[in-house]
């Protein structure tokens, strides 16, 4: 945020999962839970899955990372998100384009981010780091679940094998299975297709609710597929709203896709306070539900390893 006493944001998106970015070339515009929660209400707000704060890295030319959740929480690593931050960055003239090192809550991640042809379009690669397969699980509230565990992409995630996920799978098993991992858990439910080697998969995102994609989710069913034996290690894994492309080596991911600028935002400090406060008095009142699902207990879903 600049001191002028207006904020600036872009919103990006990388494969339909959207993002409002704050390139604070200074460092000193950190944002309050309540305002997070403010500028991504899709009604109320500007509407995004997340909102990223770019600060300058500890070497010339290198990126910090903040993510934040829809409520405010925060996040270790997105990997639509690190893509979508780069661009941000680059747009703005923080970094240049090319090869970008940026620090994130889960370590350092290396984007090599190019301009497209098309308007506002760009294409990000991004070294995800170490996929780490955990135990496999059972599901036994999910009927359709064939195979399940617990990976770890920089973040926690349950990927269940499934025979396809509709909404109502999504938005209610999704919720309830991330609850029952201490602290939370993105939770993928994929299967293969529609071409040889490919997934499809559903996602419900820890802080935020079903989305239209996620990088580390996308990664983490890759990995999960592969060990099954279902899939190679170069993936394309289609998500609802765009495709994405996983290459696994030796127990590591590289994320590949579109990252498209959308708009730049100007909101008045004035306005985004009382934006918070409106939403502390709406969370107060009980109006909004968690992600906009009832609230559910952990104990409502059974998982076994």
């Amino acid at each position: 945020m600049a001191d002028s006493g207006i904020v600036r944001l872009s919103k990006h998106h990388g494969a339909g999962n959207d993002f409002l970015v704050s390139v604070d070339a200074a460092g000193t515009g950190a944002f309050t839970a309540a305002e997070v929660r403010a500028l991504c209400d899709r009604h109320r707000g500007i509407g995004a899955d997340g909102l990223l704060r770019a600060t300058p890295g500890p070497l010339p030319g290198t990126l910090s990372m903040e993510l934040l959740n829809t409520d405010g929480s925060g996040a270790e690593m997105s990997g639509n998100g690190v893509r979508c931050l780069v661009h941000a960055a680059v747009r703005t003239g923080l970094v240049e384009a090319g090869t970008v090192v940026v620090h994130t809550a889960a370590g350092p991640r290396t984007v090599r981010f190019r301009h497209e042809d098309q308007a506002g379009l760009g294409y990000a690669t991004v070294d995800m780091g170490a996929v780490v397969l955990g135990e496999e699980l059972s599901v036994p509230d999910v009927a359709t679940a064939r195979a399940a565990r617990h990976v770890r992409v920089g973040n926690p995630h349950v990927v269940l094998l499934v025979d396809g996920a509709d909404d109502d799978l999504v938005a209610h098993a999704g919720a309830r299975i991330s609850r029952s991992v201490p602290g939370g858990a993105n939770v993928e439910f994929a299967w293969p297709g529609p071409e040889h080697g490919a997934l499809t998969m559903r996602v419900w995102e820890r802080g935020v609710g079903p989305t239209l994609a996620c990088g580390t989710g996308a990664c983490a069913a890759a990995s999960a597929a592969h060990a099954w034996g279902l899939v190679g290690t170069r993936v394309r894994v289609h998500d609802v709203g765009g495709t994405l492309e996983v290459t696994l080596d030796g127990g590591a991911a590289e994320l590949a896709g579109p990252t498209q600028w959308v708009a730049d935002v100007e909101v008045e400090r004035s306005v985004l306070a009382q934006l918070a406060k409106d939403d502390a008095a709406i969370g107060r009142s009980g109006e909004r539900g968690e992600t906009g699902v009832a609230r559910l207990e952990a104990s409502e879903v059974a998982i076994r390893s």
